[in-house]
């Protein structure tokens, strides 16, 4: 089972992201959970998001408290939250941010564990003229993990957002998820195919 908790400000489409990765999963095949963890209700407060996608039933239904993969949808959240709480060496982070992979690990002096880092940022604004970064961290989730195929990804992008948006916004939602994930970064990038 992959356990992932998402780490973001209220506003920057984390519980969306959670809910179209879970759904993606779910036409995959898989058994899936999403769930938000709210704290205070206010715009660019810290919020987390979960997930939870399995080829078995899950059993466990409560916060992720030991994930595989942490997701940073906004990068000032380094140094005021402990990203890696219940993460062993084997779990994988993947940061917003323009830094390397290299430049994170030093940082943040992270041992083990696999990083990938994506300047989400900057394509969501170079694509959709909004801050939304969870888009294309999507795409950069698909690469990573290989849990779910990206173009499971882009059909529940176009499910979530086709009734939401115009053509024109949805297809720059599709370019962003696109980007990210031929642009994402990782130390341990062998073998995933672009």
């Amino acid at each position: 089972m992959l356990e992932i908790r998402w780490h973001a400000r209220a506003g920057q489409g984390a519980i969306t992201a959670a809910k179209v990765i879970a759904e993606a999963a779910m036409e995959e095949g898989k058994y899936i959970q999403a769930m938000p963890e709210y704290g205070p209700e206010r715009s660019g407060a810290p919020i987390r998001a979960y997930n939870r996608i399995s080829t078995a039933p899950i059993q466990v239904h409560s916060q992720v408290t030991a994930p595989g993969l942490v997701v940073v949808v906004d990068p000032t959240l380094v140094g005021t939250e402990d990203l890696l709480a219940g993460t062993d060496i084997t779990a994988t982070l993947l940061l917003n941010t323009p830094q390397t992979p290299g430049e994170v690990r030093e940082q943040l002096k992270i041992r083990g564990r696999r990083i990938y880092t994506l300047d989400a940022t900057r394509i969501a604004l170079e694509e959709m003229g909004k801050n939304f970064p969870n888009t294309p961290l999507l795409g950069a989730l698909s690469r990573a993990t290989a849990e779910i195929r990206l173009e499971g990804v882009k059909d529940q992008v176009r499910r979530e957002l086709g009734k939401k948006v115009t053509p024109e916004v949805l297809a720059s939602n599709l370019r962003a998820v696109e980007r990210g994930y031929r642009e994402v970064r990782g130390e341990h990038t062998q073998g995933v195919q672009p």
